[in-house]
């Protein structure tokens, strides 16, 4: 791999503190920095985050560097710029929704405890599927576009070997777990919309890899599954 990339120390910091605004933002807007249900996603969510950044950091720090990079260069698709950034913008909504609609106004009424349960089961194969993508596949990036200057290659093994997009798998089950968990039906409706927006990014991303990538054709082929094993 010719890129030798690497983070710096305080980059590797800034990503820490980043970490912790997402959690503190929804329970600050939850109103009840004891709430449950938000407390068990703040913790889940700055775990997987930590351990993803740490992970990456000492065993593939050219990956990291590759997630840095802002959305427009590098080669990132023109259409995935505008993907990205209604993902970014709908990321956040649903961070704000969902403790404003599930704790502090109560928009929706209460859910059943086993459907909270499903949600935060849901929670552990989407952590499964982060970290797994980014240890299987060093091409991991945040942005749709092939890595020429780092030798971009077609990964098929470890969870690459049950669907093709396996990190979109992970975030379907965060965007439907988590306001599971929370009780939160706006929630629910704009974490599918997001899921629905990541599928389709899926089918541009692949067109891309078909153009561009030596050996995808022949990955789709072994691995027929996109996004949902045994459906799609």
């Amino acid at each position: 791999m010719s890129n030798k990339e690497t983070v710096s120390v305080g980059k590797l910091l800034l990503a820490y503190v980043y970490v912790l605004i997402f959690p503190i933002l929804l329970l600050w807007l939850a109103g009840n920095w004891l709430w449950a249900e938000g407390l068990i996603f703040s913790l889940w969510f700055i775990m997987l985050c930590v351990i993803a950044i740490t992970w990456l950091y000492f065993k593939d720090p050219s990956l990291l560097a590759e997630r840095y990079k802002l959305p427009g260069g590098g080669g990132q698709k023109k259409w995935d710029i505008a993907v990205v950034t209604l993902l970014v913008v709908g990321f956040t909504a649903w961070i704000v929704l969902m403790p404003l609609d599930a704790e502090r106004l109560r928009w929706t009424a209460h859910f059943p405890l086993w459907l909270k349960i499903i949600g935060g089961l849901f929670l552990l194969p989407s952590a499964l599927l982060f970290l797994r993508t980014y240890m299987d596949n060093p091409y991991a990036s945040g942005v749709v576009r092939v890595q020429e200057e780092r030798g971009q290659q077609v990964i098929s093994d470890g969870v690459y070997g049950i669907v093709r997009h396996p990190m979109y798998l992970g975030a379907a089950f965060l965007f439907i777990g988590s306001p599971m968990l929370m009780g939160s039906i706006f929630g629910l409706v704009l974490g599918a919309l997001l899921t629905i927006l990541l599928a389709v990014r899926s089918v541009g991303e692949e067109k891309m890899l078909l153009a561009e990538l030596e050996g995808y054709a022949a990955y789709r082929k072994k691995v027929k599954y996109r996004l949902i094993p045994f459906i799609w």
